[in-house]
C-alpha cells in the first residue's frame, strides 16, 4: 500500500497549520499538501516543514486538478471562517464557507483516489435554546435552527458532507464538531474576555460553558 498523500485546506490559519505541521513530522505519510488563498507567515511556513503549500481557492473548481494530480487519498477540511472581520464581510465569510465547500466536494466525488474526508465543524450546529438537555449526542439536533452565521453555514455544510457520504460510500468521513478553543496562545473574543481584570457573569445564572484546551 503506497505512503498517504494528505491535502489540508486552511493551512495559513493556527489550526489548519498546526494540523499539517503534525503530519509532516509523521514519517509514516508520504506527501502532505496545504492550501490556501494567501501564503502562510513566516514563523508558520518553517513550522510546515516538509508540507507543499500550493496557494489555491477552494472555491475554484481547480483545485479538483490539484488533488487529481497528486492522488491525494485524504482531504482534511480545516478553512472554514468563523467570523465575517476575517473574511471581508458576511457575504465573503458565506461564500468560502459554504460555496468553497461544495466545490471541494465536487472535486473529492471526481477523485477516484479520495478514500478519506474530515471536516472541522463546531458545536454551535446544536444551537443554544433555554430546552436543550445539560449533554448532547452526535445523533441530536438543534432544539431550534442556531441564529448565527457561523453556526448556519456549519449545519448547511454538514449537509453538504453527508450528502456527498451518500454518493461516495466507499470514502470514510468524519466530522469534528470543535468548542471554542482556549490557551496561553490563542487570541479570540472568548480569552480576551477571560483576560479581563472581572469578568462579568449573568446574574443568578450559571452558565455553561464548554472548552477545548
Amino acid at each position: 500500500m503506497p505512503p498517504s498523500v494528505v491535502l489540508v485546506t486552511g493551512v495559513s490559519r493556527w489550526l489548519g497549520g498546526a494540523l499539517a505541521a503534525e503530519l509532516a513530522a509523521d514519517p509514516s505519510i508520504g506527501r502532505i499538501i496545504g492550501v490556501d488563498t494567501v501564503p502562510p507567515a513566516p514563523a508558520m511556513l518553517r513550522r510546515l516543514g516538509r508540507t507543499e503549500f500550493v496557494r489555491a481557492d477552494i472555491r475554484n473548481p481547480l483545485i479538483g486538478k490539484v488533488i487529481a494530480a497528486a492522488s491525494v487519498d485524504t482531504v482534511v477540511h480545516m478553512n472554514i471562517s468563523s467570523t465575517p472581520v476575517g473574511s471581508g464581510g458576511r457575504g465573503p465569510m458565506k461564500e468560502l464557507n459554504v460555496i468553497g465547500t461544495m466545490q471541494l466536494l465536487a472535486a473529492c466525488q471526481r477523485a477516484p483516489s479520495v478514500r478519506r474526508f474530515v471536516l472541522k465543524s463546531t458545536s454551535a450546529v446544536y444551537g443554544a435554546s433555554s430546552r436543550d438537555p445539560a449533554v448532547f449526542t452526535e445523533t441530536m439536533q438543534a432544539r431550534r435552527v442556531p441564529s448565527g452565521g457561523f453556526a448556519r453555514d456549519s449545519l448547511d455544510i454538514e449537509g453538504y458532507v453527508r450528502a456527498f457520504q451518500r454518493r461516495r460510500p466507499e470514502v470514510d468521513v468524519a466530522m469534528l464538531r470543535f468548542t471554542n478553543f482556549i490557551g496561553p496562545r490563542i487570541d479570540s473574543l472568548l480569552t480576551g474576555f477571560f483576560r479581563m481584570p472581572v469578568v462579568p457573569t449573568a446574574l443568578g445564572y450559571d452558565a455553561r460553558v464548554q472548552l477545548l484546551h
